[in-house]
C-alpha cells in the first residue's frame, strides 16, 4: 500500500509545485508574429499625436484651455447653481461619476462615459449625435436633466464676470450685448424660453449662438488635455519588444487573458488601437435601461448629428466643407439600429458600472454577457457566443485589470481653479 501511495503523493506534490510556479513565477510568453503585431498596436506607445480639430480654431490654444478649465468646474453654469461638467465627469473617477445613470439637475437617460482620451474620437455620445468635442460640450448646458440653463443666461453670466469677460474677449473678440436682452432664452427650451428667443432678431440670435459655440470650444480645449497614463500592459509590451529575459510585469494569468483578448475572446475586433476602441457603433445585445424603451442608437444618432446647427458643416464651425469628412460620409444603414459606441477599456477597472445604462456593475458581468451573447431586443446582436471556460473568463478579467493607471495630465487640470 505504501509503495502505491508514495508515487501518488509525489505526483500530487509535483502538480502543486508546477501549478504554484505557473501562477507565481511569470515569464514573457512566446507570441506569434501576428499576435505581436496586435499587441503592439494596443500599446500607448502607438498612440499618435492628438490630431487638430479644424472645426475649433482655439482647440490647442492655452488661453482657451484656461477658460475651459474654469467653465468645466463652475457650478454657476446651471439653473440650480449646483451642477458643473465636473459633477458627472469627476477627475478622481477617471472623468465618470460612478453612477448607473448620470445625475445633474435631474436623472438622465444614459450612463456617463469617460472623457479620458475622448478627444481622439470623431463622434460623441453613446449614439454619436455630436461630431466634435465642442459641440458635445454645449448639449449638457441646455439639457433639462443636466445643467438646465440656456445660452442667454450664460451670456449674462460671462459678460458680468470680469475674469470671464476678459478671457473670452482675449480669445474671441468684443462681447457685446443688445440693448434689450431677456433674462433667458433658447430655440428649443420651454415655452417661456422659446418666446423670449423669438423676440430677438435673427442677427442677434446668430451672435448669441456664436457666443454659445465659443464656450463649447473653450471647454473642448480643456478636455483635450485629459489623456490616459501608462499602464502595466504598456510596460509589458515594451518588455516583449525588448525581448527582456527578466520576470515580466504581467503574471501568467494576465498574459493568458491578453491572448484571449486578441484571440478566442474576439475583444480586439471592436476594442482595438491604443485606446482600446475603434470609435465605431455596435449592437451587442445589452438590455435596455430598466423601465425604458430600447434606444435606437446610432440609427437616430447619425441623423441628429447631420441636422445639428453646431456640426462641422454648420455656420459656427471653423472648418471648411472639405475638412468635415466624418460628417459628410457618415454611414447610415438599418443595421445601426440599437448600435452604440464602443467605449475605451483604458481604466476600465475604475469606471464601473458599465454599458450605456450602467446595467452591469462588475467586469465579471460584462465578460459573462459577451461569453453568452444573448439575443438583442432590437435588430441583431453582432457578438456571438464565445464558449470561454470559467478559468478563461477569469484570465480575461485579470488582463482587463492591467489597463488602469494614473492620468498623463498635469495635476493642475484635475482640480478646480481658484475663482
Amino acid at each position: 500500500m505504501r509503495d502505491l501511495l508514495l508515487p501518488l503523493l509525489a505526483s500530487i506534490a509535483l502538480i502543486v509545485v508546477v501549478g504554484w510556479n505557473y501562477l507565481s513565477i511569470p515569464g514573457v510568453q512566446n507570441w506569434s508574429e501576428e499576435e505581436l503585431r496586435l499587441i503592439t498596436s494596443l500599446s500607448l506607445d502607438a498612440l499618435p499625436a492628438l490630431p487638430a480639430d479644424p472645426s475649433n480654431r482655439v482647440a490647442d490654444n492655452p488661453v482657451a484651455a484656461e477658460l475651459g478649465h474654469r467653465l468645466y468646474f463652475d457650478t454657476r453654469l446651471s439653473s440650480n447653481g449646483q451642477v458643473a461638467c465636473a459633477t458627472c465627469h469627476k477627475p478622481e473617477l477617471m472623468f465618470t461619476d460612478g453612477l448607473a445613470l448620470a445625475v445633474g439637475v435631474d436623472i438622465g437617460p444614459m450612463h456617463t462615459p469617460s472623457l479620458v482620451g475622448l478627444a481622439y474620437s470623431p463622434w460623441f455620445y453613446w449614439d454619436g449625435r455630436k461630431d466634435s468635442q465642442w459641440a458635445q460640450a454645449l448639449a449638457p448646458l441646455e439639457a433639462k436633466h443636466e445643467h438646465a440653463t440656456d445660452r442667454v443666461q450664460l451670456l449674462h453670466l460671462i459678460s458680468s464676470d470680469t475674469v470671464y469677460r476678459d478671457m473670452y474677449e482675449n480669445l474671441f473678440g468684443t462681447l457685446s450685448l443688445p440693448a434689450t436682452l431677456p433674462e433667458s432664452g433658447m430655440p428649443e427650451g420651454d415655452a417661456q424660453q422659446q418666446e423670449n428667443w423669438d423676440t430677438l432678431d435673427s442677427e442677434t440670435q446668430t451672435e448669441i449662438s456664436r457666443f454659445f459655440a465659443n464656450l463649447g470650444k473653450a471647454i473642448a480645449a480643456y478636455e483635450r488635455k485629459i489623456m490616459p497614463g501608462r499602464t502595466r500592459f504598456d510596460d509589458y509590451v515594451s518588455q516583449v519588444l525588448a525581448e527582456s529575459a527578466d520576470d515580466t510585469v504581467l503574471n501568467n494569468s494576465e498574459q493568458d487573458g491578453l491572448q484571449l483578448f486578441i484571440g478566442k475572446g474576439q475583444c480586439v475586433t471592436c476594442h482595438n488601437g491604443p485606446l482600446f476602441t475603434n470609435h465605431e457603433f455596435h449592437n451587442t445585445g445589452v438590455l435596455a435601461v430598466g423601465g425604458r424603451m430600447p434606444t435606437m442608437g446610432r440609427y437616430d444618432g447619425v441623423r441628429i448629428s447631420q441636422a445639428d446647427p453646431f456640426n462641422c458643416l454648420g455656420e459656427f464651425s471653423d472648418a471648411s466643407s472639405a475638412q468635415c469628412i466624418e460628417l459628410r460620409f457618415a454611414r447610415d444603414a438599418n443595421d445601426l439600429v440599437g448600435a452604440l459606441k464602443t467605449p475605451t477599456l483604458r481604466n476600465i477597472s475604475l469606471t464601473a458600472p458599465y454599458m450605456h445604462g450602467g446595467q452591469m456593475t462588475t467586469l465579471t458581468e460584462v465578460v459573462d454577457h459577451y461569453n453568452e451573447a444573448p439575443s438583442s431586443m432590437l435588430s441583431h446582436n453582432e457578438a456571438k457566443p464565445l464558449g470561454l471556460r470559467p478559468v478563461e473568463r477569469i484570465q480575461l478579467e485579470d488582463f482587463l485589470m492591467t489597463l488602469s493607471a494614473p492620468l498623463a495630465t498635469d495635476q493642475k487640470w484635475l482640480v478646480a481653479p481658484d475663482y
